[in-house]
């Protein structure tokens, strides 16, 4: 049985794909892209919000399954961090670092210049728990 040490698998350490560094850049700033896109626009949807977190993982799953072979699926730094350090694989980790970040970004800005208005980062306001973030439920609004 094969470990996780094994040179094989490199502690499942996240690199590019055969098509190249640039292909991955592109294919982590558009994972990400979408999946910022889909969390503004389902969770500010009074209707849809409730369900954000399976669209979420709904878009991880095909992530997964159609993206990783070309960038390896990171969308998270950390992730990327821990696992190029247990190997000591570091091929292309600027992307890990730079990528998300800048598609995140950019999908912002795009919803906000469209008028799209973040209600709050809260997901769940349906209990009596108070929001710091919006003041809903009697909570500190800025």
């Amino acid at each position: 049985m094969k470990q996780l040490a094994d040179p094989a698998v490199r502690y499942v350490a996240t690199v590019p794909g055969r098509q190249g560094l640039l292909v991955a850049f592109d294919a982590e700033v558009l994972i990400a892209f979408v999946l910022m896109s889909t969390i503004l626009r389902v969770s500010n949807n009074q209707r849809l919000a409730s369900y954000t977190g399976l669209f979420a993982g709904a878009l991880v799953a095909l992530y997964i399954t159609f993206e990783a072979p070309f960038s390896g699926m990171s969308m998270n730094p950390a992730r990327s961090f821990g696992s190029g350090f247990s190997a000591g694989v570091w091929t292309g980790f600027w992307i890990y670092l730079t990528a998300p970040l800048l598609g995140m970004l950019a999908a912002a800005e795009l919803y906000v210049r469209r008028g799209g208005v973040v209600k709050c980062c809260k997901l769940h306001h349906d209990n009596d728990r108070r929001c710091i973030f919006c003041g809903a439920n009697g909570g500190f609004a800025s």
